[in-house]
């Protein structure tokens, strides 16, 4: 009986036992399925956030990219994506992440076709028209001294839409492209023509914005355009991919594909190698870049811009070599260009009061800046009043670079008489120059031809006789020191 009762204790342990393990097997199936739910759950999330990213990338479009761009503040913007610098740092507190983020954006991922046509939206062809005097046939062999005739000509080349503010469309290109210009107009994705006015520019980097009043912009274009994306062309590696978008030739919107050949080139007006030049550093690209495609988008292979094309320093000498601005060094130029306030030809403009004459490389072979050599100033005149002196030379006119006296001649045709502008001279000082800024009010011009225009031929002629005498050793001693400004 005893034994009889032992037994029926061990079946009722063994089913209880036999009870909590099913039981724990039961809340292990349960856990399972869970984990199961849940890694499928990470894995869709994974798999939805990868396409949106894709999507994101493929277009262009970032929420990050959207805030800045619809900033509430009256200054215009590039839309900047991230350098691969900001990314690391970012990324920096999780190494996962990061090693999930490199393979997502890796180089080449998109393919050509779609990188263009998202950046053909982006991309317009640009239109000149200007009036230049042109010599009749006679005259070109010698028959007579012939006569001259107005001819209008027509450029083309190509922008990039960089930005908008409240009233204007504002597109990047090479200041080449409108230089000279009495009339500039673009045409966008879908083919329609709008009228342009050069917002503003930069000579020395070549560089101009030009900008299309919004009200003349139909719905339908603003619906096929975009605003380009600014890539970081200090991440360009030689030998990565580019393409390179532009109006060839003035025949339409084209394609074309190489590597970056080099970095940090830069170059003279003439093509040449320059190592000390103080320019922007330039893109070398075996790209085809023809003229027309001046102004254009050089593209990474994440559709983005990191240079602008400019066939002016293409030679025609050599097969393979194309070069484009790095967009990196001149993003807050661009910027400063997009937010300057436009200006018109002014029929009456305001005068310096000066006469001068652009400094030669002769002149500057021997120590003297580049510039505007002012040979005179007139008493109580706008120059005189505030300061510029004779021997002083002309380096810039309210921030932009004057080069020769044909430059400072084109700057002062859009101020008003009146105006207050800032002007840069360079003064002797001992044995070289120190740089001086003063504020001039501009006078009005009371002569048929502008005094700062008169005699610049003549005092042209007078540097380089001064120059040849003084290498001959004939120089006129008083000659000699007022021409560099010893006296």
């Amino acid at each position: 009986m005893e034994d009889m009762n032992t037994q029926l204790n061990n079946m009722s342990q063994n089913n209880n036992d036999d009870k909590e393990n099913k039981k724990k097997g039961r809340v292990k199936r349960a856990v399972k399925r869970g984990t199961g739910i849940a890694i499928c759950a990470v894995l869709a999330g994974g798999l939805a956030a990868g396409a949106y990213e894709g999507v994101n990338r493929l277009t262009g479009w970032n929420e990050s990219d959207v805030v800045a761009a619809t900033k509430e503040e009256d200054k215009a913007e590039l839309l900047k994506t991230k350098s691969d610098k900001d990314s690391e740092k970012d990324s920096s507190g999780s190494k996962e992440e990061s090693s999930s983020d490199s393979g997502t954006e890796a180089k080449g991922s998109l393919d050509v076709s779609d990188i263009a046509e998202e950046a053909m939206k982006f991309v317009v062809s640009i239109t000149t028209k200007s009036v230049e005097e042109v010599q009749n046939y006679y005259g070109y062999f010698g028959f007579g001294n012939g006569f001259t005739t107005q001819q209008e000509v027509e450029g083309s080349g190509s922008g990039i839409i960089v930005g908008k503010n409240d009233n204007e469309l504002l597109i990047a290109t090479n200041y080449h492209v409108i230089e000279g210009a009495d009339n500039v107009s673009v045409t966008c994705v879908d083919g329609e023509v709008y009228e342009a006015s050069v917002k503003g520019y930069d000579a020395d980097r070549d560089l101009a914005v030009v900008s299309v009043a919004l009200d003349d912009i139909s719905g339908d274009t603003m619906d096929a355009i975009t605003i380009a994306p600014i890539g970081s062309s200090d991440d360009l590696k030689i030998g990565e991919q580019v393409i390179a978008i532009g109006n060839a030739l003035g025949y339409g919107q084209s394609v074309t594909t190489g590597i970056v050949s080099a970095k940090n080139r830069q170059l003279d007006d003439s093509g040449q190698a320059e190592e000390d030049s103080d320019g922007v550093n330039l893109i070398q690209t075996d790209a085809a870049i023809n003229p027309g495609n001046s102004g254009g988008a050089l593209l990474n292979m994440n559709g983005e811009v990191v240079g602008i094309n400019s066939a002016k320093l293409a030679s025609t000498e050599v097969e393979g070599m194309g070069y484009a601005i790095a967009i990196s060094d001149v993003s807050d130029i661009l910027e400063d260009l997009m937010n300057e306030t436009p200006r018109d030809i002014v029929e009456n403009h305001g005068v310096l009061s000066i006469t001068g004459s652009s400094v030669s490389q002769e002149g500057q072979a021997y120590g003297i800046p580049e510039g505007v050599f002012v040979r005179e100033v007139t008493k109580d005149g706008a120059a005189d009043k505030a300061g510029i002196k004779a021997n002083n030379v002309i380096t810039e006119f309210d921030g932009k670079r004057v080069r020769s006296i044909e430059s400072l001649i084109d700057l002062l045709q859009y101020y008003e008489p009146g105006e207050e502008v800032e002007v840069t001279l360079q003064v002797m000082d001992g044995d070289g120059y120190k740089e001086k800024t003063v504020t001039v009010t501009l006078d009005e011009d009371t002569s048929g031809d502008t005094e700062d225009s008169e005699d610049s031929s003549q005092d042209s002629s007078d540097e380089e006789s001064i120059l040849r005498d003084w290498e001959n050793g004939n120089e006129d001693s008083m000659d000699y020191e007022e021409f560099f400004g010893m006296w």
